[in-house]
């Protein structure tokens, strides 16, 4: 039997739409919330009951919507904010579809009231009747959702319990409050206030409401910062190696206002952490791009979490760029705060209140040169005691010029060194920081002779598709800097004639296939650098200082002098933390002083 095509009914169609757009009470929220953002809202109300499924309620004191308007925006693409492809090219709004009101309509039941401005009164009109009627309404708008999916049981019972369902709403408007610090937000569930964020015009009350949503450690253990080039802008904060996370779970990036998940953002920064995250870890940060609206296209999923940059390997390259910097721009300092007077990674909350960093990214690093004092061979003591210190007196105290890692006070079992400064005590792991300081300098020492290369015996071929044959070709003078000579054999082969003299023995064939699937992903690749950085490190390993190896107290403090001068120090190559703080107050603590 021949089946004959037909048009599907308008209420079955914004259905088929809702299955897109509308996936659980969470999705909801995120495309009423941000309609009120796009309608000039200053101050966003949400109040949800049995996590959203039973009632969700959006208010705001927007722009509001005329009379007339009303009926048109419970249709499908029907929206103010497109009205040409070239509005759609350079869209700066959070909607532009005009699928979202129509398609919740369509699987709950509906209010919509709304006053303009200048209006005498407001207007409400229900999905179920369609005709605007007058009511009691302030300027702005209110969305009012009752029973989500009651007439689609099947995409019902796909909803998780109430509380899973109300975790995943609060994260969403938690998510967007951290996207619009000019505007105010408050949540409530089923009668209880869950958290009110005011509007944030200054770096102190954006902390502060940043330390509300994600917690005052991320605030405590992160790096603020700033950075402009090539017409891109890049502002945020960025945790500090030592705060990572076993999951993906405190990640914030939003492109213009607008937060987006996308595989290219992941992998810049998974790289900018290269060398001083410890494996199986996930970075913590919260970014903000801005870049012309022309130059991303926000159309490519319905919801409209992921984008498409037309500058994709540009813009790969200044978020590595920027957030390698500011990693390796961190200091002893910045992570103890002001002069070392207040700590940002280790005090409790009660100690008083953070001290606000700003981490300039700097044009150029300059060129490090390792202390070779305490590298001489040391004492040839074999007892297990610390090596003490005649007097505590701190060298520079009373000219008030203590540096942040302070003055060494003894060596613990010839592993730890231990330090007193203005904050109190710092202990180093004497191998992991040595460790750190060697590799950076050989990285610097490499950059400065450059990356030496070494002729194959036997030239190996590659079988490869025709792109990344153009990519290799594209790509060849790159690959001649870091000591890799790539030729073309055929439109689908290559040939690799020489590999840096570092990687000697490695495998030519399964390192090149890994750099060209890094180049059609991402459009670039750190597989070759991270491949010889691994040989440095490893080298780096050998050659430092070895545990129960004696130092004399010159060699502790040119070790902490150098820990404080060198990039990324926090961490040894492996991840791992090279020192760490213990404050007055921690310390009075364990003894249970001032109780």
């Amino acid at each position: 039997m021949t089946r004959r095509i037909h048009a599907l009914p308008s209420q079955l169609v914004n259905q088929i739409a809702a299955g897109e757009v509308v996936e659980r009470p969470a999705s909801v929220i995120k495309e009423l919330v941000e309609n009120s953002l796009d309608a000039g809202a200053r101050q966003v109300d949400v109040d949800v009951q049995q996590g959203g499924v039973k009632r969700m309620r959006v208010r705001d004191d927007g722009m509001g919507i005329a009379r007339e308007d009303l009926a048109l925006a419970l249709s499908r693409h029907a929206t103010s904010k497109v009205a040409s492809l070239a509005d759609l090219e350079g869209i700066t709004s959070m909607g532009f579809r005009g699928e979202a009101l129509p398609s919740i309509a369509s699987v709950s039941r509906l209010t919509l009231t709304s006053r303009e401005q200048d209006a005498d009164q407001a207007w409400q009109i229900d999905s179920e009747d369609g005709e605007p009627a007058p009511a009691a309404h302030p300027v702005g708008t209110t969305v009012d959702v009752r029973d989500l999916f009651y007439n689609t049981p099947a995409r019902r019972k796909f909803l998780k319990t109430e509380k899973t369902e109300f975790r995943h709403l609060e994260l969403v408007l938690r998510r967007l409050a951290l996207g619009r610090f000019d505007v105010g937000f408050k949540l409530t569930h089923n009668g209880r206030q869950v958290f009110s964020a005011r509007p944030a015009p200054d770096t102190r009350n954006r902390e502060k409401r940043i330390a509300e949503l994600l917690g005052q450690a991320f605030i405590d253990n992160s790096l603020r910062f700033e950075h402009e080039a090539a017409g891109l802008r890049l502002r945020g904060w960025i945790g500090l190696p030592a705060f990572s996370r076993s999951q993906a779970d405190m990640q914030h990036f939003f492109v213009n206002g607008r937060m987006v998940r996308d595989k290219l953002v992941t992998h810049a920064v998974r790289q900018a952490y290269q060398d001083v995250l410890y494996h199986g870890r996930h970075p913590a940060f919260l970014l903000y791009l801005e870049l012309d609206p022309r130059l991303v296209d926000v159309n490519v999923h319905p919801t409209k979490h992921e984008v498409r940059f037309r500058e994709g390997r540009l813009v790969h390259d200044f978020l590595f760029r920027t957030l390698h910097q500011v990693l390796a721009d961190a200091r002893p300092e910045d992570v103890l705060g002001d002069g070392g007077q207040a700590l940002r990674e280790m005090l409790p909350p009660s100690t008083g209140p953070a001290v606000p960093r700003q981490m300039p990214v700097r044009e150029e690093s300059a060129a490090y040169q390792p202390s070779l004092e305490w590298q001489k061979p040391a004492s040839s003591r074999t007892d297990r005691g610390p090596a003490r210190v005649p007097s505590p007196q701190l060298p520079g105290e009373k000219d008030g010029e203590t540096p942040p890692l302070g003055y060494a006070l003894a060596q613990l079992h010839g592993v730890y060194i231990l330090a007193q400064n203005q904050a109190g005590l710092v202990l180093v792991d004497m191998h992991a920081a040595h460790e750190r300081i060697t590799y950076e300098g050989m990285k610097q020492a490499l950059e400065g002779q450059g990356m030496r290369s070494q002729p194959l015996l036997v030239p190996v071929s590659v079988k490869v598709s025709p792109r990344e044959v153009e990519l290799a070709l594209e790509n060849r003078r790159l690959l001649a800097e870091l000591g890799m000579e790539v030729d073309a054999l055929g439109k689908d082969s290559l040939v690799v004639r020489a590999m840096p003299a570092l990687l000697e023995g490695a495998d030519a064939e399964g390192l090149t296939r890994d750099l060209l699937a890094d180049l059609v992903t991402h459009g670039s690749s750190g597989r070759l650098r991270q491949a010889i950085n691994e040989v440095l490190a490893t080298m780096a390993c050998h050659g430092s200082v070895r545990a129960n190896r004696r130092l004399a107290l010159e060699e502790m403090n040119a070790l902490l002098r150098d820990i404080e001068r060198t990039e990324r120090s926090g961490q040894c190559n492996h991840g791992r933390p090279t020192w760490t703080q213990l404050s007055m107050a921690e310390l009075d603590k364990l003894f249970l002083r001032g109780r």
